[in-house]
């Protein structure tokens, strides 16, 4: 099972949250879905924070009446997932002295059998452009630092990683992100970089828009491989810290 739940908030006055908010929002939420936090290798779920216009001052953000903003929530086990679809926040999500009031949830439910058979089993038709909008700061971390660029083979390996963990069908290994990350090609991108704090420090991110393109040399099979992990993204998330709020990412197909 795979889940990703987004709940639409909004707050009655003007709510002020230390920058660091994600951490403790992420434990409280975890502690009402009755998971453990930070004991796993690679972790079983992804959280996006409070996604929307805010403005900020000094260490604090300050979340606007009259904004819609997005909170999700993906499970990438079944017990993550069941534990995510369970998750009751009634009609507001109080932390930190702000309250947010829930105005609807959407879940997007399906597995990692579902996946492999509608976008490579079956044989679909062949997608080869793939819009990407990190809604979060990404980043991806290499040689000891931190790099927030939206490098193909960092992007495939962080997809590729999480789904070989998870998932019981092998998709492949290194050979498989060398081969997509030269065949990948950016069409466009549309990007910034934003600070993430993390406790005391930060890590540099970059948000926007990716536009990949796969030329028609490479065969459809490894075409639909890409869409497979292009769209797992969506649960997995992007790059470091997913749990707690980096690397959100979201897909759509061009035309």
């Amino acid at each position: 099972m795979l889940i990703r739940s987004t709940w639409k908030l909004a707050t009655n006055e003007v709510a002020v949250i230390p920058r660091s908010y994600c951490l403790e929002l992420v434990k409280q939420l975890h502690q009402q879905m009755g998971l453990e936090i930070g004991t796993e290798k690679i972790p079983t779920t992804t959280f996006s924070g409070l996604v929307g216009y805010y403005t900020s001052s000094q260490d604090f953000y300050n979340f606007l009446p009259d904004e819609v903003y997005q909170l999700s929530l993906s499970g990438l086990t079944e017990t993550s997932s069941k534990a995510i679809a369970d998750l009751d926040l009634s009609n507001s999500l109080e932390f930190l002295g702000a309250k947010f009031n829930v105005i609807n949830r959407e879940d997007c439910i399906t597995s990692y059998e579902k996946l492999y058979t509608e976008l490579v089993a079956e044989e679909p038709e062949t997608i080869r452009q793939f819009s990407l909008n990190f809604a979060t700061p990404t980043s991806f971390s290499s040689q000891g630092s931190h790099l927030p660029l939206p490098i193909p083979s960092l992007m495939f390996h962080s997809w590729l990683k999480k789904w070989n963990h998870f998932a019981s069908i092998y998709l492949g290994g290194d050979e498989l992100v060398n081969y997509l990350s030269q065949a990948v090609k950016f069409k466009r991108h549309r990007l910034q970089t934003r600070n993430f704090q993390v406790h005391r420090g930060y890590v540099t991110g970059f948000t926007g828009n990716v536009v990949l393109q796969l030329p028609f040399r490479v065969e459809p099979l490894l075409a639909n491989v890409t869409d497979l992990l292009v769209n797992y993204a969506e649960f997995s998330g992007t790059g470091m810290k997913t749990r707690l709020g980096m690397g959100q990412t979201l897909v759509h197909k061009d035309s």
